[in-house]
């Protein structure tokens, strides 16, 4: 007789029943192998290819945060964490987001004392391209290391429309832990305020206000919002809108 896999206390309640799973927790999967041998992820039961997260959006936004629906993988490592976020920061497609919206900066004239023509574009853009990968790793990797939370986006794939858009929008304050249970998003919260504070010493501070600061930060949570609900919707209008394999 076949003896099931031991599980681990903190998984233990995490059962597949029906093809189901509870509300907010993602179905128990097989762990993927890593590596340079690494087989392709057998299709999840229940949830159909369609529905998978894939690395790259269109061929051009990273995704791999995104972890798909039904998959429970093992908690990222300190070394995984930094490699995400290293992706998410060096990732060409970086390069064009702080290119464009450090044009809309420029041309809103949201910094005076950084100037204008090609000298003021480029301070624009260092800048911009700082913002955006110190926020990545303190929010990926350094505080996620430290208060072991897993910063990756779960998609929930199914479901009614509503659940699924509040679900992914509430993911900046709600994240699972390495033990799988949902707790505060600390890492998100804190780590973008301290990437604000940060910019602090490189912005002129004749442009730095406090409200200017709180802006900043909001829309960097609305930011990452957004992007989790695209995440999550992505497989629906690639499937049913574009009529593509997402």
């Amino acid at each position: 007789m076949a003896q099931n896999s031991p599980a681990t206390p903190d998984h233990a309640e995490q059962i597949i029943v029906a093809g189901s799973a509870l509300p907010d927790e993602p179905q128990p999967q097989p762990q993927q192998q890593s590596g340079p041998n690494a087989q392709p992820a057998p299709p999840i039961e229940g949830i159909p290819l369609s529905k998978q997260q894939p690395k790259r959006i269109l061929g051009i936004m990273p995704n791999y945060r995104a972890v798909s629906a039904g998959e429970i993988p093992p908690p990222p490592t300190p070394r995984e964490a930094f490699k995400i976020a290293t992706q998410n920061s060096f990732d060409y497609s970086s390069f064009v987001f702080v290119g464009l919206t450090s044009l809309i900066a420029k041309g809103q004239d949201a910094h005076p004392s950084l100037g204008k023509g090609v000298s003021g574009y480029w301070a624009y853009t260092w800048r911009g391209f700082v913002d955006k990968t110190d926020g990545n790793y303190w929010v990926i990797f350094a505080l996620p290391t430290v208060f072991h939370e897993d910063e990756r986006y779960y998609a929930k794939g199914t479901g009614r429309i509503w659940k699924r858009a509040a679900y992914s929008s509430t993911r900046v304050l709600i994240t699972p832990n390495y033990q799988g249970h949902n707790t505060l998003n600390a890492s998100e919260l804190l780590g973008r305020g301290i990437a604000q504070g940060i910019s602090t010493t490189y912005y002129p501070s004749s442009d730095i206000s406090p409200g200017e600061i709180a802006e900043k930060y909001g829309y960097a949570i609305m930011r990452d919002a957004l992007t989790n609900t695209f995440r999550e919707f992505w497989p629906d209008i690639a499937t049913h809108v574009l009529h593509r394999n997402p």
